[in-house]
């Protein structure tokens, strides 16, 4: 009878300790993924920093008549079509994230092409309130590469996590997904040409 309670009390106790153990897994899981969640807010965030800085650029250089429109409008469609891709942080997979990321090129390309149509005028780039914008654009811009490095580290220790034995297990089983990468543009890999 001893005996028998003795295996008992064990096997109960092996038990409850793979429970816990589970239970332990599984917040770990979840904070990991919240972290992630989290670091995307702030990505978003400051990506919509610079579509509300925008709308003042654009109008402080419609201020001189001279300007080139196509220049203006392709700023302002690049702008509209970057603040409508939203992506749901729960899937952040591969296909979403790059739809994300090709329109936000498209809005850093035509800010880019707004730049250097603005050496042209003199004025302007003389204007107090453009070069603050411009000032605050430029570390928007820092402030997204910042994130996005943040964002990349969160979702790699995520991915190990939900990768590494036994938690893999788990994460199969609670539906935990990998989470995609932002990834340099392409052709970033190349120096531009710089010709004096």
């Amino acid at each position: 009878m001893k005996k028998g309670l003795i295996i008992t009390l064990v096997i109960v106790f092996v038990i409850l300790v793979f429970i816990f153990q589970g239970i332990g897994m599984y917040n770990s899981l979840v904070k990991s993924e919240e972290a992630v969640n989290a670091q995307w807010a702030n990505v978003e965030n400051v990506y919509q920093r610079r579509a509300d800085l925008i709308p003042n650029l654009v109008n402080t250089v419609k201020g001189y008549a001279n300007f080139e429109q196509k220049t203006l409008t392709d700023v302002i469609e690049a702008r509209a079509k970057a603040t409508s891709v939203q992506i749901n942080p729960e899937k952040l997979d591969e296909a979403s994230l790059q739809k994300f990321q090709a329109a936000q090129d498209g809005l850093s390309s035509a800010l880019a092409r707004l730049m250097v149509v603005v050496e042209r005028y003199p004025d302007l780039k003389a204007n107090q309130n453009f070069l603050e914008l411009q000032s605050q654009l430029e570390g928007t811009e820092n402030r997204i590469a910042v994130e996005r490095r943040k964002f990349n580290e969160m979702a790699q220790a995520y991915n190990t996590n939900i990768r590494t034995f036994p938690r893999n297990i788990f994460a199969s089983m609670f539906g935990f997904e990998k989470k995609a990468y932002f990834q340099a543009a392409e052709g970033a890999e190349t120096a531009p040409k710089v010709e004096f």
